[in-house]
């Protein structure tokens, strides 16, 4: 493939590539390298990615599959080391309350109703009071199988290897001690009873199981059974406690309120009879009647008063004959009847008479008579009106001084009485209570031997027929389960601890950079030359990936000068080298493979050429460039190889001749690649790198450290690198926890021409363009 065909072809996949994998590839300016901030971590946007976790887990899974093997033999054997226990099931019924006998003699069930009384009931059951009946009922102890005669003969069970060492052990310790005590012994006996019992409320029930579990199943079975009768009974004689101690308290509370009655009757009777209260309540009725007619009486009077008062206020004023009270006087109205008739006689003869003729004048007098007749009448009128109002007035005046005297015997007869009603309240409570607490002592008395039990058993414990525990199943399951999370946890740990770069994406994580190639592990190192020089091996299928990258790492395609270098030894950067030189060769390009690993080379092995003549000979001015050039089996590819290791590497590849044969190499190759040492503790690959166009940092997977490489790629920086991309060498998909790998089932055969090699300037051109390479 020619250069044209290169360029062709790059842009085409330049064009389908995104913006950021351009930029991260170095397209329109300079590679820079940005370290990762967040080392080992996942990205906070993955933290929860089940694939990554999935991946984890299988890359672990050695380390989890040992974690439950682990947990399944030790349940195996502590299930083996355990002595069997043989569990006896007993079943009863707790209500609340138990059946009451009401006023009318109606029979009230109980009600089992209630959170906490279920609580105490199981509490109680568990109670050490229970067990020490349990065990008096029985007269046994707890030790297994000792006592067995106790409760019936019964055959010799198993024991553990475990229990039989923890008893033979307590035999040899106690057989110089002194005898236990009876209640030390009975207090082990409580324990031992209490720890093999459970209790276990049935949800949405009023049945409660009574679990007992014991190494003798005829043990397991009769004390189960004694358990919820020694409850039982236990709760009847607190029931008949409880009954006799409210008869005593109901008793001591009746006796002194008896007497507490009698003295206050005795204090209300002394008082009604100093204050002469006998008839305190009529008198206090008859008063407050007096007082509520006598109120009636005012507010009649003051009607009346108010209505004189208007009927005097108009007349007292007026001068004229408009009122209605004068209006409707029978006296007035006849007066002013004869004066309209005179007055009328007047004025028809005053036609004919002058005013002062006699009988002019006499009509004339009898007129102002009666005008004197009327204005007497009105105010008699006036007067009668005035009478009544004022009449009215005393009247209310003389009411309201009634009704102040009645107010004042009231409030005297209220103030005596204040004490007196106290005094019969106090009677009345105290009778009332004492009442009550005489109905409440028969009640006791007849519910004491009426009330009826409320537990009952409903299923007895029957003779277990097998051992509850332990069981190897349950065991199994429950050592999977912790071990499965137990090794999960300890997966999920390693992997944060191990910062060892395992993947690609780890990789590109920790160093910013994409990956241009991910190459496959190759278990025999000394086939991977083999697996090399075959088109159709996946290793080599890798390899052309990585050099397809390559021609799309700048802007112009393939770099012109590349340094392959990483972190440390070991990691196949010289087979990458090696590889990128021969598929480039290959294709038709003039290569020159350089090994510029001054401290330990080891291209000229992979070749089996000779390392006599070199890169050293020639920075040191014994060689020029045609000389240590050898000839490789690829005709367009040239090899230079390290030569003789000089004492000042790093000097030597710091010198102006190192640029010289890069520079005028170009001429003459069309790619020169450079296999150069490693970065950590050497200046070289610094050095190197900031000579070349490109710089490929390769990292082998398994073995190179996330610090170690983020320290490497810092100090490439610092040296101004052109980084273009890093190459995962040695990558195990199973290891790294990913169902896929590398297998290619194609190839591809390549025809190779000879190429003749030119020369360089300094006197060197003609000599290099003399000497060719077949």
């Amino acid at each position: 493939m020619s250069s044209g065909e290169l360029s062709n072809t790059s842009g085409t996949q330049l064009a389908q590539r995104s913006p950021q994998a351009l930029k991260r590839a170095g397209y329109g300016h300079q590679p820079t390298y940005v370290p990762s901030q967040n080392g080992n971590e996942a990205d906070s946007n993955f933290a929860f990615d089940l694939l990554e976790y999935w991946r984890i887990f299988y890359k672990r899974r050695g380390l989890i599959a040992s974690i439950i093997g682990a947990f399944l033999l030790g349940a195996v054997l502590y299930t083996l080391l355990q002595q069997p226990l043989y569990t006896a099931t007993a079943r009863i019924q707790i209500d609340r309350d138990s059946p009451q006998i009401l006023d009318k003699g109606d029979v009230m069930e109980g009600n089992s109703e209630g959170a906490d009384f279920n609580m105490t009931q199981v509490m109680l059951l568990q109670s050490r009071s229970v067990a020490e009946r349990t065990l008096a009922a029985l007269n046994i102890d707890t030790a297994p199988a000792d006592n067995a005669a106790s409760v019936g003969e019964e055959q010799p069970q198993a024991r553990g290897v475990i229990e039989t060492a923890k008893r033979y052990i307590y035999g040899l310790l106690s057989r110089d001690s002194q005898p236990a005590s009876a209640a030390a012994t009975s207090r082990s006996d409580v324990a031992g009873l209490q720890s093999r019992l459970t209790v276990a409320p049935i949800r949405g029930t009023r049945l409660v199981d009574v679990h007992y579990s014991d190494p003798s199943p005829e043990r397991a079975q009769s004390i189960a059974n004694a358990h919820v009768e020694a409850f039982i009974a236990a709760t009847i004689d607190r029931r008949f406690e409880a009954n006799s101690y409210a008869k005593t308290f109901l008793d001591e509370q009746i006796s002194q309120l008896k007497q507490k009655l009698k003295t206050s009757e005795q204090a209300l009777l002394e008082f009604a009879q100093k204050e002469q209260l006998v008839e305190a309540a009529d008198k206090t009725s008859i008063a407050e009647s007096n007082l509520a007619a006598a109120n009636a009486t005012l507010g009649n009077l003051i009607t009346d008063r108010i209505k004189n008062e208007n009927l005097w206020r108009q007349v007292e004023k007026a001068d004229g004959f408009s009122l209605p009270q004068i209006l409707t006087n029978g006296v007035i109205d006849g007066l002013r009847v004869k004066r309209n008739a005179l007055e009328t006689d007047f004025k028809e003869k005053l036609q004919t008479f002058k005013p002062d003729y006699p009988d002019m004048v006499q009509i004339s007098n009898r007129i102002k008579e009666i005008d004197r007749q009327l204005k007497d009448e009105v105010e008699v009128i006036k007067n009668s009106l005035k009478g009544a109002y004022e009449s009215a007035l005393a009247q209310e005046n003389e009411m309201k001084a009634r009704i102040s005297a009645l107010k004042a015997e009231v409030i005297d007869l209220q103030k005596r009485s204040v004490q007196y009603n106290i005094l019969k309240r106090e009677v009345d409570s105290n009778r009332d209570i004492y009442n009550g607490l005489l109905q409440r002592y028969k009640e006791v008395d007849v519910a004491g031997g009426v009330r009826a039990n409320n537990i009952f058993i409903i299923e007895r414990a029957e003779k277990p027929l097998s051992p509850s525990s332990p069981k190897l199943s349950r065991a199994l399951l429950f050592a999977f389960a912790g071990g499965l999370i137990a090794g999960l946890v300890a997966a999920y740990v390693v992997e944060m601890i191990d910062d060892t770069i395992r993947a690609p994406a780890d990789l590109e994580q920790i160093s910013g950079l994409p990956t241009l190639g991910v190459i496959p592990l190759i278990e025999a190192p000394a086939r991977a030359e083999t697996e090399l020089n075959d088109p159709r091996s996946g290793l080599c299928e890798a390899y052309r990936t990585l050099c397809t990258s390559l021609q799309f790492a700048t802007e112009h395609g393939l770099p012109k000068t590349l340094l392959i270098s990483s972190s440390g030894p070991g990691e196949g950067k010289s087979l990458t080298s090696l590889a990128i030189a021969r598929h480039f060769s290959t294709m038709g390009l003039r290569v020159l493979l350089i090994d510029a690993d001054l401290r330990k080379a080891s291209l000229h092995t992979k070749l089996q050429l000779s390392n006599s003549i070199g890169l050293s000979n020639y920075l040191t001015g014994g060689c020029s460039p045609p000389e240590a050039f050898q000839q490789t089996d690829s005709a367009n590819l040239a090899f230079m190889s390290s030569g003789p290791l000089p004492p000042n590497a790093a000097d030597l590849l710091a010198s102006p001749r190192m640029v010289s044969l890069l520079t005028v190499g170009l001429e003459v190759f069309d790619l020169i690649v450079l296999d150069g040492p490693p970065v950590m503790g050497l200046a070289d690959a610094a050095i190197l790198s900031n000579s070349v166009e490109g710089t490929i940092f390769v990292a082998a997977a398994g073995h190179a450290r996330s610090s170690s490489i983020r320290d490497s790629l810092r100090r490439l920086q610092l040296a101004r690198s052109p980084l273009i991309g890093t190459v995962l060498s040695k990558f195990s998909s199973k290891a790294a926890g990913y169902g896929y790998g590398y297998g290619y089932g194609y190839g591809y055969g390549y025809g190779l021409d000879q190429l003749r090699y030119g020369g360089s300037d300094d006197g060197d051109r003609q000599k290099i363009a003399t000497k060719g390479v077949s």
